[in-house]
């Protein structure tokens, strides 16, 4: 039996890469230090022989007994008011917690594939972004922090690629949405619905002509899979190209929600991309990929996921002080 460590295990898309490769047949390594994970996202697979978990914190260094034939990295905040409030953690996971990674890589001889993001493209100035741009990002601004970190984290990779023969891969991962995501979590899709469930306005930032570009989870998921069994170590982008501006997605969810809530607008927070549109001509060429999932699909499910939240999880003050980080 193969076996897989997964850091950021208990979040998001990391309780769902489990579930993926527990279905491969795989043993599960499962690594989080919960800082922004939850174990109810994985407590599912606890009872499973070909699953195990290690709560630590991946800065520190890591430590497996045994073989190790992949490690997907993705322990990372991922979130505006995550990585806002938590700013240090957040450069460290992308720059200690990647260098002890690629280490474990090399020692154990495994195939690492490394989480990066459209973030490093920052507000981009070429439409839609191919992984040849090189981006437009401020370096010191309050989205630096995470921004900054997924670059160092390409560009270690690398390093250990071409220097020690290291075995990577490296996912630039589009906005991607879907059930497990944390309400409130300054993110558009869980705001949006946090709104619509609570009885609130609809908050959107600047004029609400900014573009995004959403991904159900199924979907990342195939393509973390494909490329991570791809013989091809440079970056791709995996994400939906399907195009929307963040005005007719608040419209979008007020009508999937069937509600009657308004639609109000604040500044726009500082360097927050204007664009977002993943180029995916690589991945169709390499591994042929692109989504099946379309928006109605994929939001009528992730909305059903959010309506079965209890009264306490709807109402957590994340969302409140969300404004507060995204000023400083």
């Amino acid at each position: 039996m193969e076996r897989i460590l997964i850091t950021g295990a208990a979040g998001f898309l990391g309780s769902h890469l489990c579930d993926r490769f527990i279905k491969e047949g795989m043993h599960v390594i499962a690594m989080d230090n919960l800082i922004t994970g939850d174990l109810d996202n994985i407590k599912h697979l606890f009872p499973l022989e070909n699953f195990e978990f290690h709560n630590h914190d991946i800065t520190n260094f890591v430590h497996v007994s045994g073989t190790v034939d992949y490690i997907l990295h993705f322990a990372s905040p991922a979130s505006p008011i995550d990585y806002l409030k938590i700013p240090i953690q957040t450069l460290k996971v992308g720059a200690l917690g990647t260098h002890n990674l690629l280490g474990l890589a090399k020692e154990k001889k495994a195939r690492i594939l490394i989480a990066s993001t459209s973030e490093i493209y920052g507000d981009p100035l070429v439409h839609p972004q191919t992984e040849a741009y090189y981006g437009n990002v401020n370096t010191i601004g309050p989205r630096g922090v995470y921004d900054e970190a997924k670059r160092f984290q390409e560009s270690i990779t690398m390093a250990y690629h071409r220097f020690h023969g290291v075995d990577t891969r490296i996912i630039r991962i589009f906005n991607t949405y879907g059930p497990r995501m944390r309400l409130n979590d300054g993110r558009v899709i869980p705001a949006f619905m946090g709104q619509a469930l609570r009885g609130e306005d609809l908050t959107v930032f600047g004029e609400g002509l900014q573009t995004r570009s959403f991904c159900y989870v199924d979907d990342q998921v195939e393509g973390i899979y494909r490329l991570l069994m791809s013989d091809y170590n440079l970056p791709v982008n995996i994400g939906n190209p399907n195009e929307i501006t963040i005005l007719d997605f608040a419209k979008e969810i007020i009508k999937l929600t069937n509600s009657d809530q308004k639609i109000i607008f604040k500044p726009l927070p500082k360097d927050d991309p204007l664009q977002r549109q993943p180029d995916i001509s690589l991945a169709k060429k390499l591994f042929n990929w692109e989504p099946k999932v379309d928006r109605e699909q994929g939001m009528a499910t992730t909305y059903d996921y959010f309506k079965g939240l209890s009264e306490e999880e709807l109402y957590k003050s994340e969302h409140k002080n969300f404004m507060s980080y995204i000023k400083k």
